[in-house]
């Protein structure tokens, strides 16, 4: 029994003394650590100057030059510079039918308005026709309404039905200006006419 309190004695003294000297360093140490100086670290920053300078020149385009207010006078013809052997091109005058019936006593009435073409519409060439690679005409007769208009139109020969159908649709689209007589519009009939089809090179 005596044993174990001597023992314990001893080990108690032996943690104390450990435990002051432990106490000790600690101190020693955290003096030295609180008065020694420390090695602080320079941030170094250069601070750049803004320009501030703004670029103010106008970038807008220049205005291109005003056109002349007069357009410059053409010079004139040099006419004896021309040359008189150049070569000429004959235009052949248009075909007039002779054998119409003018009517109306001693053939006056033409000067009060005939009949006169103001459109001819151009046929459409027949897809069939065309693949065949056929050419040929349509000769017609119809009359001039008092309105101007073509009417009852007559194939009188062909040289392929094929064109018939389109030549036909082609005169109906004919506008003419109409007969007057005594100031009065009249029917012109067994007007002929030629719609030919031809291919194009």
């Amino acid at each position: 029994m005596i044993g174990r309190y001597a023992f314990s004695v001893v080990i108690g003294v032996v943690v104390t003394i450990s435990l002051l000297f432990v106490m000790h360093l600690l101190i020693a140490t955290g003096k030295a650590a609180l008065t020694k100086p420390r090695d602080r670290a320079k941030l170094e920053f250069v601070r750049v100057k803004r320009n501030e300078a703004l670029n103010t020149e106008d970038f807008t385009p220049e205005k291109p030059p005003k056109p002349p207010e007069t357009p410059p006078e053409t010079p004139p013809q040099d006419m004896d510079n021309m040359d008189p052997d150049a070569p000429s091109i004959n235009v052949a005058p248009p075909s007039v039918a002779t054998d119409l019936d003018i009517g109306g006593p001693g053939g006056m009435n033409i000067a009060e308005g005939d009949y006169l073409p103001i459109v001819r519409v151009a046929p459409v060439y027949p897809a069939r026709a065309l693949s065949r690679g056929l050419e040929g005409y349509v000769d017609l007769s119809f009359t001039v309404t008092t309105a101007g208009t073509v009417r009852d139109p007559v194939i009188l020969f062909s040289t392929s039905s094929l064109f018939e159908r389109a030549a036909t649709r082609a005169v109906l689209k004919f506008k003419y200006k109409p007969r007057v007589v005594d100031g009065v519009p009249v029917d012109v009939p067994n007007v002929k006419t030629r719609i030919s089809f031809q291919i194009e090179d």
